[in-house]
């Protein structure tokens, strides 16, 4: 046997004695993703147990609250992201994108805005705020003209047109969710719209 090759046999003897392999370029430690559902939450997890470990606020450089609210919370993200998926299949009827309509509805109740208040409404990127703006204007659901203030800066507001599309697209909506809601109790019933005012409080005051 030649030298090279009792050398790289001695080599091979000492990794595996050692118990870990010869140095290679294949990334270590990373691990698999969580396995979640389409909606971003846990896919087959029962949201009625225990917030799991890596739902832990402190984490994220919040407070910290308790095992018990951060269930309720995991919940109600939960419900509210299915229940927006039921309610907006109403929205084709508009003829407009989700993309669109989220940003017109920023303007029938926000009032007129610029470009770049109405990408950071959005959390868009103004680039793409650009291209949702010029379909709106290709639609006629919004106006477009200098800001009187600044005629470097335009100003972006809802046509009747759309103020009239978002409102009937919301009727709609409303419309589809009472239908839902019709097989529920009295008490039921009232036990939700208790619930909503609790979370319209929530809102008010969020910081």
């Amino acid at each position: 046997m030649s030298t090279k090759k009792r050398s790289r046999n001695r080599r091979s003897s000492r990794s595996l004695t050692n118990g870990s392999p010869e140095e290679t370029n294949e990334p270590q430690g990373l691990k698999p993703a969580s396995p979640l559902s389409s909606d971003g939450t846990a896919g087959s997890r029962d949201v009625s147990q225990p917030a799991p470990a890596g739902l832990q606020a402190s984490r994220f450089g919040l407070r910290h609250p308790s095992a018990e609210v951060l269930t309720v919370a995991d919940r109600l993200h939960s419900a509210a992201i299915h229940l927006l998926r039921r309610v907006r299949k109403q929205d084709v009827a508009t003829g407009e994108g989700p993309a669109r309509l989220s940003a017109l509805s920023v303007l029938v109740f926000g009032g007129p805005k610029t470009l770049g208040e109405l990408a950071a409404a959005e959390q868009v990127k103004p680039p793409t705020m650009s291209r949702i703006v010029a379909g709106l204007a290709k639609s006629r659901l919004i106006d477009v003209a200098e800001d009187p203030k600044d005629a470097r800066r335009m100003q972006i507001r809802a046509t009747a047109k759309g103020k009239s599309i978002l409102q009937k697209g919301r009727e709609r909506r409303t419309a589809y969710l009472a239908s839902q809601l019709q097989r529920l109790t009295a008490e039921q019933l009232n036990a939700l719209g208790d619930a909503v005012e609790i979370l319209n409080r929530v809102l008010r005051e969020w910081d």
